[in-house]
């Protein structure tokens, strides 16, 4: 079975990449969630967050963004001891800072999904590289997004950030043409 070049031998990986990357994701809170691990892993790579996944859900209370929205310092201290997450101070504090954004964009715009989706006019991108090597770490859509989001108040969402997030919550189809997911991927249902 073919995969993308990214996708190691580890089951964790597979089971993300052949169940969740690049799967058009329409729900507020999973839509937080990912742009929330994706910010978290700048620097690092995507298994360490994945590993991590876990923890990071019930640290930040099921990426509820009116819960994490209220913590104070008390819980970033809290969060700074938990060994199960990537305690890097900044970090914690963006998804506080984010949250507060994610919300205020859910009361203008009725949900973060309209919001987000609108980048790509609501459709995802249906990419078809032969190469891995083709992709591009970032593009105009995730630039404007960037640019949009820090506008709001977010942080870590740089254009880089901001394209993973994309791909990993199916905004773009990144899967090379010789996936077995490429296909799959590409023929799901388009809207809500």
């Amino acid at each position: 079975m073919k995969r993308c070049h990214w996708v190691t031998d580890d089951p964790l990986y597979q089971r993300y990449h052949d169940l969740e990357w690049g799967v058009p994701l329409r729900e507020d809170g999973r839509l937080f969630e990912m742009l929330i691990l994706e910010g978290a892993q700048a620097g690092l790579s995507w298994i360490t967050i994945l590993k991590r996944r876990e923890s990071y859900q019930t640290a930040y209370e099921g990426f509820d963004p009116v819960r994490i929205a209220g913590w104070d310092s008390n819980k970033v201290m809290l969060l700074m001891q938990d060994e199960g997450i990537i305690r890097n101070r900044l970090k914690i504090q963006s998804a506080i800072v984010n949250a507060r954004a994610c919300l205020a964009i859910m009361e203008e715009y009725g949900s973060f999904a309209a919001f987000i989706w609108g980048f790509v006019d609501g459709r995802p991108v249906q990419n078809s590289w032969h190469e891995h090597q083709q992709i591009p770490a970032a593009t105009a859509a995730s630039t404007r997004m960037s640019r949009a989001l820090k506008q709001r108040g977010f942080t870590f969402v740089g254009p880089t950030i901001c394209y993973a997030f994309m791909q990993a919550v199916g905004m773009v189809n990144d899967h090379v043409i010789d996936c077995f997911r490429y296909k799959q991927v590409k023929n799901m249902k388009q809207h809500d």
